[in-house]
């Protein structure tokens, strides 16, 4: 069974940082990519970042790039959102999501497989 756990959520002023969990369980980590996605009251999912675990290729939305870094640590299965620079805008629900071939479709609405619970990114300005 897939079981994606996020943590590191919480409240933080804008300009300040934040680190988000993603621990991955169930399947062989390579083969998946890893992304992260969120999603704002009101709003629409958010493909925000995205990893490739085979050949370690990242990608990044363009409103999150050049502050936030998505990283893995294999041996952990564990992926890793660095949020720099936060804005109010960033304040969502983040959730991390596993997929084969998933960097390649994380920024539409692909109906994904695997999904973890989210956890709250508030920034107040």
């Amino acid at each position: 069974e897939v079981q994606l756990v996020e943590s590191g959520g919480g409240l933080v002023q804008a300009g300040g940082s934040l680190r988000l969990s993603c621990a991955a369980s169930g399947f062989t980590f390579d083969d998946y990519h890893i992304a992260w996605i969120r999603r704002a009251p009101g709003k629409e999912r958010e493909g925000v970042s995205c990893i490739s675990r085979s050949d370690g290729s990242t990608y990044y939305a363009d409103p999150v790039k050049g502050r936030f870094t998505i990283s893995s640590d294999n041996a952990k299965n564990t992926v890793y959102l660095e949020m720099n620079s936060l804005k109010a805008e960033d304040t969502a629900v983040y959730y991390c999501a596993a997929d084969l071939q998933l960097c390649y479709f994380y920024t539409s609405d692909y109906e994904i497989d695997n999904w973890g619970q989210g956890t709250q990114v508030t920034v107040s300005s």
